[in-house]
């Protein structure tokens, strides 16, 4: 039956949606080289995923976070960062409660007790212990004591201990993302001596993996902070637009041989799709995971038959038309004017004439060179153009609305 309750697509932010499409090599990642890494006590930079909103940057990180769980590692809940907020105070909190996971809180060693007393005082009291200037290390000093104390019970369980912080881009104090990042940075950079059988001593690195998501700016205020530093101890992926391939392999599950829900009287039936309604859901989302989720959805309440048609993915479709709409002009309210006037400009251009002394030229530059900064971000920071000999879109959801009269659907 199609109701609410078996409805398996779910549009909103920071949920790990039943139909998944996409991000095999992010997922891979952790798979095959994060976790395995740390495990066998090999350094490893932690992840930071950025992209703009409704790319599932949340999304992605909480599903490997759900594999990280079912494997048995710690994994803390989603710290998403408010703007304005302390973000020592609430990472402090998460790594407590690792550390009371790992079972620390019960020891009676001397150097744990101090490190849980110090960060116990971080959860209350954030930043401003800096400000007070109270005895003892700093906050990022006590974090990374007690990660160190959390990553060393981890090697003894043979786990991973995984730290995700979300909207990374809300931390407007400098000084709290500095402290916040040293703290971080110095816990997964740690190499602990350990005696191997027959005597010899190695170095190994604590199996402490973090994951930071955000908004693309983030990266400019990270590096310039730590510069190289940052680069070093963290790993940048720009999510864009997922292929339209994996959204079809997505939908596979509804074409054949069906997606199994309750049937309301005790057993279970088959909700299938069609093929051209499959291809109107890739066609209409634009490789954009929300939007993907959110024509699913519509689709999915436009009937109660068993069968989903082409029809009611546009008649369901047609009632999202202004989110989808709201959703895009979000993205492209949140840039910079010289952002937004090269990307209309480039807009206006036919997609064969799509070089940069075209679009310089339409958007009003002076000099082609003028606009290869802008250029540059929209491509390397932003993610949402290719730079070439010819300039094309990578974030097909921007192009349809500025070139066409998507997100309508005929």
């Amino acid at each position: 039956m199609r109701t609410a309750q078996t409805n398996p697509f779910s549009p909103g932010a920071d949920i790990v949606p039943d139909v998944w499409a996409g991000r095999t090599e992010q997922l891979s990642d952790w798979r095959d080289v994060v976790r395995p890494r740390l495990i066998a006590g090999l350094p490893e930079r932690g992840r930071t995923i950025l992209g703009e909103p409704g790319l599932g940057k949340s999304s992605l990180v909480r599903r490997i976070a759900q594999h990280a769980a079912a494997a048995g590692d710690w994994v803390t809940p989603q710290l998403r960062i408010p703007s304005g907020s302390d973000p020592l105070k609430l990472v402090a909190s998460a790594v407590l409660a690792l550390a009371e996971e790992a079972g620390l809180p019960s020891s009676r060693e001397r150097r744990i007790a101090q490190a849980l007393a110090r960060v116990q005082t971080v959860a209350a009291s954030g930043l401003s212990l800096t400000v007070r200037a109270q005895e003892g290390p700093e906050p990022h000093t006590a974090l990374t004591a007690l990660l160190v104390e959390v990553g060393r019970a981890a090697v003894a369980r043979g786990t991973v201990a995984l730290i995700h912080i979300d909207e990374v881009q809300n931390i407007a104090d400098e000084h709290a993302l500095s402290q916040l990042l040293i703290a971080l940075g110095d816990a997964i950079t740690h190499e602990e001596a350990v005696e191997l059988p027959g005597g010899a001593k190695v170095r190994r690195s604590l199996p402490i993996a973090v994951y930071l998501t955000g908004l693309p700016d983030f990266e400019d205020r990270a590096g310039a902070h730590k510069g190289a530093t940052f680069a070093r101890r963290f790993k940048t992926t720009v999510l864009t637009a997922i292929d339209d391939e994996d959204i079809t392999a997505a939908l596979h599950g509804f074409v054949l041989p069906g997606w199994e829900v309750p049937d309301g009287d005790g057993g279970t039936t088959r909700i299938r799709m069609e093929d051209d309604a499959a291809a109107a859901i890739v066609d209409l989302c634009r490789g954009e995971p929300f939007l993907f989720q959110l024509a699913g959805e519509r689709a999915w309440y436009a009937s109660r038959a068993a069968v989903i048609t082409r029809e009611q993915v546009v008649s369901g479709w047609r009632g999202a038309q202004r989110e989808a709409a709201a959703h895009v002009e979000r993205i492209l309210t949140r840039l910079p004017q010289r952002e937004r006037a090269f990307l209309e400009a480039m807009a206006a251009l036919p997609a064969r004439v799509r070089k940069l002394g075209r679009i310089a030229a339409e958007a009003g530059y002076a000099k082609t060179t003028d606009a290869g900064p802008t250029s540059q971000r929209l491509d390397t920071v932003r993610g949402i153009i290719d730079r070439g000999k010819l300039y094309t879109f990578r974030h097909r959801a921007v192009e349809a609305y500025l070139t066409s009269d998507w997100p309508r659907a005929e």
